[in-house]
């Protein structure tokens, strides 16, 4: 069955990409030749390069490799997305330009003719400029010449090359140029100014949540919740500062990181998560895994969070000052059997106490709407990433981003401070949220 599927996904996006190659190379050119052959190689080296990227973190290449081919083959995924939204939009006004483009007459320019004043044989009856008058004396053969005794010496001129320039371009040909650019300039403007956006680093929110549970003292508590660094083959070291820098920045009472801290192994982006040991926030830092970290070696990043001063809750609850903390595993560990267990976080606590629990996908507020949790807080969805991306999110998730309330229980979800795949974002710019709780005692 997955074979399949699989089978079936591949002939989707063979298709998609020959529409792609139909719309930007071959209507764009006259015919074979050199920039039908650039085009050519580009949309076949392109997605080629993108297969592999994914396949090399999936398989765990040598890193080096995931480097290599991560930027050009997730930049690439990126680009081919918005080139094909673009090229489906100019496929609606497609009809309005041609009809704009008939109206004004399009023509290209015709072929060059010769001067009409130019002889190109000398004809009886004409003489070249500076020739003699017709009374002149005509020059006689030389002597020993095939012309001799023939009378006058007519002069012979090589006929005159003609040069055919290139046809001029059709209407059709002109629209779909026109549409093609535009295409290709508005796609790679959008990711460009995307991956930009996800480089310089996550931006801050601050959202307040009133709690019925939290005691006056409480009030205005800080908590810095990150999620979804994805540290990676193109997101490393420099990025984890960023975000510390950040995060620090904002002095926080206590940091929640939840999930999705890295895509790959402790040996190869261990020295990427190292500048985490200087989270600093008055009552420390915490963690809960993600679905990534379970495709990356759940344990060894739960010792090597903890050896960076972080604290793992693995389906486990911490009495705070005024609340509870609790955090759950990912729905993804329950492949090997250390899934979310919500009796075992939430075992024993005071039900008069407020609870925040830090739960990485959003689905699972349903399981902390039945344990009477007061907060979640997750990550998981991006935002969507990639617009419209965040339609498919909506599909698979309660919440994409932003605080929402379900029964008695609310759930903020972060869009996250990194980006998968692509190191793109657009319509959902990466952010790190400030909650800051409030009592309604206060």
């Amino acid at each position: 069955m997955i074979i399949v599927v699989g089978l079936v996904a591949l002939a989707v996006v063979a298709v998609l990409y020959g529409y792609l190659w139909r719309r930007l190379v071959r209507d764009t050119t006259t015919g074979p030749g050199r920039a039908r052959r650039a085009g050519t190689v580009l949309f076949v080296v392109g997605p080629v390069l993108m297969f592999a990227a994914l396949f090399a973190e999936a398989g765990h290449a040598p890193f080096l490799l995931q480097r290599m081919l991560a930027w050009p083959g997730f930049l690439w995924m990126a680009l081919s997305l918005y080139l094909l939204l673009a090229v489906v939009a100019g496929e609606v006004i497609r009809p309005l330009i041609s009809r704009v483009v008939k109206r004004c007459a399009f023509k290209g320019p015709g072929p060059e003719r010769p001067d009409r004043g130019a002889v190109p044989y000398a004809m009886p009856g004409h003489r070249r400029a500076g020739a003699t008058s017709p009374d002149a004396p005509r020059p006689s053969a030389p002597t020993g010449s095939p012309y001799q005794g023939r009378g006058e010496l007519r002069e012979i001129l090589p006929p005159t090359r003609t040069r055919h320039p290139a046809p001029a371009p059709t209407r059709r040909l002109f629209v779909s140029r026109m549409i093609g650019g535009a295409a290709a300039t508005a796609a790679t403007a959008t990711v460009g100014l995307g991956t930009y956006g996800v480089l310089r680093g996550p931006g801050v929110k601050r959202v307040t949540v009133p709690l019925a549970k939290l005691p006056r003292a409480a009030h205005g508590y800080r908590i810095a919740v990150v999620s979804d660094i994805h540290l990676g083959p193109i997101l490393g070291r420099g990025f984890a500062q960023r975000v510390v820098d950040t995060i620090n920045a904002t002095r926080p009472d206590l940091i929640a990181v939840v999930g999705d801290l890295v895509d790959g192994s402790v040996k190869d982006l261990g020295p990427a998560a190292a500048p985490l040991a200087r989270l600093s926030a008055r009552h420390g830092a915490y963690f809960v895994t993600g679905n990534h970290e379970y495709f990356s070696g759940a344990a060894q990043w739960v010792e090597e969070v903890r050896s960076l001063g972080l604290h793992p809750l693995e389906n486990a609850r911490t009495e705070l000052a005024h609340f509870d903390l609790a955090g759950v595993n990912d729905l993804a560990g329950e492949s090997t059997g250390q899934g979310p267990d919500f009796d075992r976080a939430l075992a024993g606590r005071d039900p008069a106490r407020a609870c925040v629990l830090l739960a990485h996908q959003p689905v699972q507020i349903h399981e902390a709407v039945r344990h009477h949790v007061d907060l979640q807080l997750s990550g998981h969805t991006h935002g969507g990433q990639l617009w419209p991306g965040d339609l498919v999110a909506a599909a698979a998730n309660p919440t994409v981003a932003g605080l929402d309330r379900y029964g008695d229980t609310q759930l903020y979800v972060s869009r996250g401070a990194g980006a998968w795949g692509p190191p793109t974002r657009v319509g959902a710019p990466s952010d790190i949220t400030v909650i800051e709780l409030a009592s309604r005692h206060a």
